[in-house]
């Protein structure tokens, strides 16, 4: 049962604690969607599976996550669906659906929120929003972006969107946010392409000291436009360090198949999976796992999708394991690498979909 976590900090647990406690959970997970959900439990099926081949968690089957373009796959009925959430995608590109009923949507929050604590404390902070308040209008159904904005909201004493719906700079808002803030920290928000765009570049242009040292800039999505404009991920911080003042960076991988359980990034630059899910390196010859350090596709797990089969998914990013329970950060658990797209795979990440629109 989830309770059972919650007992626990999100990087409490070493490797064999946190894998028998997310093996179990990841158990009862696939049978309560073979249960209730028959598209997931026909695929299974075909594949000959047995709940009780399940050892560890690298035994849990998974799904390719473009599954949830294709089909709509949900384990509750459709009169519980408390909200649709949807990928990014570009134009013409499939989107996928993911339904989230009450409880469901109540993990995904409170997960956020354990998370993201364990990194800058658990006092509720002002928000500064890189993106335009019409991002969260639909209360009902939200994108990727707007679903991440919304789950960061129950952290925030308060959320100010500093762009316009043309998503220009609106610097009369900027400057009323850090005078009422002056001296308090508090936390910056956007995704990565956008940041850099729209608030960055901006900011160049204003002409003007702008302090922003004591806050927390969190960003997410694709680096791939900005690598394309030779923007490393050590130019970026260097350059709002040196603009304004950051110190504090906290960049995460997450999709919005597995909405809250976020991987985030600590403060020697890796990316860490909590207890509530963990990541799978594969070959691709034979999906086998991959040994510490060596490249292959993502399968991540979460125990949190229980409106929907999202627990095991196959993405379609690349990445490696770079070490478990031995970061420097003193946080147990693996920390990975995300080497980007697989070849062919489309654009998916909020930051570089969004780019390749513009």
């Amino acid at each position: 049962m989830i309770e059972d976590f919650y007992q626990y900090e999100p990087y409490q647990l070493n490797k064999e604690e946190k894998s028998a406690l997310l093996t179990e959970e990841l158990k009862r997970l696939v049978a309560h969607h073979m249960q209730n959900c028959q598209p997931y439990r026909n695929m299974l099926d075909g594949l000959g599976f047995s709940l009780s081949t399940v050892n560890t968690v690298e035994d849990i089957p998974f799904l390719p996550v473009r599954l949830f373009k294709e089909l709509d796959l949900l384990s509750i009925p459709k009169d519980q669906v408390f909200k649709t959430m949807t990928s990014s995608g570009t134009t013409g590109q499939a989107v996928s659906k993911i339904y989230a009923d009450k409880e469901t949507a109540m993990m995904q929050q409170k997960v956020m929120i354990k998370i993201l604590s364990d990194y800058w404390g658990k006092k509720r902070l002002p928000m500064l929003i890189i993106d335009s308040p019409a991002v969260v209008k639909d209360r009902n159904s939200f994108t990727a972006r707007g679903a991440a904005i919304i789950g960061l909201r129950i952290m925030a004493s308060g959320m100010t969107y500093v762009l316009n719906e043309d998503m220009s700079l609106n610097v009369p808002v900027l400057m009323d946010f850090l005078e009422k803030n002056k001296g308090k920290r508090f936390v910056i928000f956007g995704f990565t392409f956008m940041v850099w765009q729209h608030f960055y570049k901006e900011l160049c242009k204003l002409g003007e000291d702008i302090d922003l040292s004591l806050a927390w800039l969190m960003t997410g999505g694709g680096w791939k436009k900005l690598e394309t404009e030779q923007i490393s991920r050590q130019e970026f911080k260097k350059c709002f360090n040196e603009l304004c003042g950051i110190e504090h960076f906290l960049d995460h991988y997450g999709m919005v198949e597995q909405t809250g359980c976020i991987y985030a990034e600590c403060e020697y630059g890796h990316l860490h999976a909590s207890i509530y899910s963990d990541v799978i390196p594969r070959r691709y010859e034979d999906f086998s796992p991959c040994e510490i350090g060596e490249r292959g596709i993502l399968q991540t797990v979460s125990v949190l999708p229980h409106s929907y089969p999202g627990h095991s998914l196959l993405t379609e990013d690349e990445g490696l394991i770079l070490g478990e329970d031995d970061c420097p950060c003193g946080r147990k658990g693996k920390y990975i690498q995300i080497l980007g797209r697989i070849k062919k795979a489309e654009l998916r990440g909020c930051s570089d979909t969004y780019a390749a629109t513009i």
